[in-house]
C-alpha cells in the first residue's frame, strides 16, 4: 500500500491507541481457545443464572463439533443458526467454524418465507433453532436442501431453581413438538460427540478463510448475504480492545445486543470471548431486563442503539441504581441525536458513572464498528476517528473524487475487516468494493458523511433508502415488493415515521386495485398476509389506503412527499396538545 497517497489527518488524535495492530492469521475458533487456556477458570459467559468457565465453553464447543462431524457437516458446508443470545448459540457458533463449516447467521424472528429465503440463499445443510420456532422450519423444510434441524431449548441451558420457574411460565407457552418429529434435540444432538471417531473432526482454517455469512440489504436494499473471514472477526476483536485499553481479562460486557448482528456477534461476543472478558447473555432483550443485568452483574461495558437508552431513562427501576463499574459505554445502529447524548451522559453522571457514552459507526461489510469517539476527546455530533489500520474517505458519491475537509460526501472505508464478498451476486460485489490506485480496497457505504482536518467523522445520513427501526434495518423497497405481490394492491409506498421509541416506524400507503374496498377487513387480510413474509420488526403499524400516490417528475413514487405530510400531521398534532 502506498500511503502517501492515503491522507491519515487522524494519526496525531488518536491519544494512546496505535495505528497499526498485528492481527492473529487463524481461526475465530483458535483466537477464543488460545485464550481459554490461558484463563480457563475464568467465567466467559453467564446466563440467566448460570456460570460457565474458559475450559467448559471450549469443551462443549469441542463437543458439538464431533457432533456436527458424526451427522455429515464437511468442510466449507453451510450451517444456519437462528438463536437468540444462549449458550448453544454460542457452542455451534464456535463448532461450525472448527470443522470448517460457514455460519449462517439468522434472526429467529424471521417470517417463514425469509427463512426459506435465507436457508436457500445460503444452500445449509443443516439448522438449528429453538423449540418455539420449529414449527415455522418445519412448514417451509420441504422447499430447501437442510438435511438436519437441530432445537434447543432455553431450558436445557438454565440451573435448576431458574428451569422449574421456566417452565411453568414462558416454557408452557411452547407449542409442543410432535414425537416423529424429524429433528435432533440438543441433548441428543450433544451425546453424538461420543459417536465421533474422526481423528480430524477439527479442519485447519486461516484468516482469509469464509466464516460468517450476515444478512443485510447491501447498497441496493434488496437482501444479501455478506461474507465475512475469520480475520474479520478477529481484527475488530483486536481492534477493540486497542481503542478501549481501560479493558483487562474478566471484565465484563452485557452482550444484549442480538448475534445475528455484526454488532452484537463482533463486539458483544466475539471480541470478548477472543480477549478474555465475560458476556453477559440476554436472550429476549427488552429496556428492563438489560437494566437488571447492568446492576446485578456490575457490567464494565455496554453497547446498545440509541432507542435503548432512550427507553433506559424512562425506566423506574433505574432510580438509584449505581452505575460506577462502568468503563464504556458505546451507540452504535443508528445516529445519536446530540440531545439524547446530553441527556444520557447526565443520566450515567447522576448514577456514579466515570464515563460518558461514545458513538461509533460502520456498516455489516466491515462486521460492525469501524470508527469510534476517542476517550480523550468528544466532538459534538461526532462519530469518531478510524479505528487501528482503518482508512475512511469521504468522495464524491459513486466516484473516486476526494472532497476537501468539511465537504459532505459518501463515506468509504478499508481496512482488515472489509468483508470478502456478497454471497452469488458478483455484480453488487463489484460495484461496493473497488480497488483504488492506493492499492486498498474501499468499500462505498451508500452512507452520506463529513470528515474535518483532525479526521473526525460525521455522519450526515443515508444515501440509500432505508429505515431504522428500534436498530434494525428496514428496507422500504422489500416490503413494497411484498404488499404489491397481494391480490388486492395495485400499488405500495413505504416510508418511517418518527417515534420517540423506535426513531421509526414503519408505515405503508396502498392503493387497491379497481373492484377492492377499502375497508377494516382489507387491511387486516394485507397485514395478516405480511405477517407471513415480513420480520416483526419491519412490520407496518399501520395501512393508509390513498385513491392516488404522488408521483416524482419521471413517474416514480415521491416517497419524499408522504414523509413530509406525516410529519406535518406530527407537528400538528403536537402543537394541539401543547395548546
Amino acid at each position: 500500500m502506498n500511503n502517501t497517497i492515503v491522507k491519515t489527518p487522524w494519526k496525531d488524535y488518536l491519544g494512546d491507541v496505535p495505528m497499526h495492530l498485528d492481527y492473529f492469521e487463524g481461526s475465530m475458533f483458535e483466537a477464543v481457545e488460545a485464550v481459554a487456556k490461558q484463563y480457563p477458570n475464568y467465567i466467559a459467559f453467564n446466563f440467566m443464572g448460570k456460570a460457565t468457565t474458559y475450559r467448559t465453553m471450549v469443551r462443549e464447543i469441542e463437543n458439538c463439533a464431533k457432533a456436527l462431524k458424526t451427522i455429515g457437516v464437511r468442510e466449507g458446508d453451510k450451517v444456519t443458526i437462528a438463536m437468540p443470545n444462549c449458550p448453544q448459540a454460542i457452542y455451534m457458533f464456535y463448532a461450525v467454524n472448527l470443522v470448517g463449516g460457514i455460519a449462517n447467521m439468522i434472526h429467529p424472528l424471521s417470517a417463514e418465507k425469509e427463512i426459506e429465503f435465507y436457508l436457500n440463499e445460503s444452500e445449509s445443510v443443516t439448522a438449528i433453532t429453538l423449540d418455539q420456532f420449529y414449527h415455522k422450519f418445519e412448514r417451509i423444510r420441504e422447499n430447501t436442501k437442510v438435511i438436519n434441524i437441530i432445537i434447543a431449548s432455553v431450558k436445557d441451558a438454565l440451573s435448576k431453581p431458574i428451569k422449574a420457574g421456566y417452565m411453568l411460565t414462558e416454557g408452557r407457552k411452547i407449542a409442543k413438538i410432535p414425537e416423529d418429529a424429524p429433528v435432533i434435540m440438543w441433548k441428543d444432538f450433544m451425546r453424538l460427540s461420543r459417536a465421533c471417531f474422526y481423528k480430524t473432526y477439527k479442519v485447519r482454517r486461516m484468516g482469509d478463510d469464509p466464516a460468517v455469512i450476515l444478512y443485510s440489504g447491501g447498497t441496493t436494499g434488496t437482501t444479501k448475504g455478506i461474507v465475512l473471514t475469520n480475520k474479520n472477526f478477529n481484527a475488530i476483536a483486536a481492534q477493540i480492545i486497542a481503542t478501549n485499553q481501560m479493558f483487562r481479562p474478566g471484565d465484563r460486557m452485557l452482550s444484549a445486543m442480538p448475534l445475528f448482528h455484526g454488532f452484537g456477534l463482533g463486539v458483544c461476543i466475539h471480541s470478548m470471548l477472543a480477549n478474555g472478558g465475560r458476556c453477559i447473555l440476554i436472550p429476549r432483550f427488552t429496556a428492563k431486563s438489560y437494566a437488571k443485568q447492568i446492576v446485578k452483574y456490575r457490567c464494565n461495558f455496554i453497547a446498545g442503539v440509541p432507542t435503548l437508552y432512550e427507553a433506559l431513562l424512562r425506566l423506574p427501576s433505574m432510580n438509584g441504581a449505581d452505575l460506577s463499574s462502568l468503563k464504556g459505554v458505546f451507540s452504535g445502529g443508528d445516529s445519536l441525536s446530540i440531545e439524547l447524548k446530553k441527556k444520557f451522559d447526565k443520566f450515567l453522571y447522576d448514577h456514579n458513572a466515570t464515563v460518558q457514552v461514545r458513538e461509533g459507526y460502520g456498516t455489516t461489510e466491515t462486521v460492525t464498528a469501524c470508527c469510534l469517539t476517542p476517550t480523550h476527546m468528544f466532538k459534538e455530533g461526532s462519530i469518531g476517528l478510524p479505528f487501528p489500520d482503518t482508512y475512511i474517505k469521504i468522495v464524491e458519491p459513486g466516484t473516486e473524487n476526494e472532497v476537501p475537509y468539511g465537504t459532505e460526501g459518501e463515506i468509504l472505508l478499508a481496512g482488515p475487516t472489509v468483508m470478502k464478498e456478497y454471497m452469488k451476486h458478483p455484480e453488487e460485489t463489484a460495484q461496493t468494493l473497488r480497488a483504488h490506485a492506493d492499492g486498498l480496497t474501499w468499500v462505498y457505504t451508500g452512507d452520506l458523511g463529513v470528515m474535518d482536518e483532525q479526521g473526525f467523522i460525521y455522519f450526515r445520513g443515508r444515501a440509500k433508502r432505508m429505515i431504522i427501526s428500534s436498530g434494525y434495518n428496514v428496507y422500504p423497497g422489500q416490503i413494497e415488493n411484498i404488499l404489491d405481490a397481494h391480490d388486492a394492491v395495485q400499488m405500495s409506498c413505504v416510508i418511517g415515521v418518527p417515534d420517540p421509541y423506535k426513531m421509526q416506524k414503519v408505515k405503508a400507503f396502498v392503493k387497491l386495485k379497481d373492484g377492492a374496498a377499502a375497508t377494516e377487513q382489507t387491511k387486516q387480510d394485507i397485514l395478516s398476509y405480511c405477517a407471513k413474509h415480513v420480520a416483526k420488526y419491519a412490520m407496518p403499524y399501520d395501512i393508509e389506503f390513498r385513491d392516488e400516490m404522488p408521483k416524482t417528475l419521471v413517474g416514480k413514487v415521491a416517497y419524499r412527499v408522504l414523509e413530509e405530510e406525516e410529519l406535518a400531521k406530527l407537528k400538528a398534532a403536537e402543537q394541539g396538545e401543547n395548546k
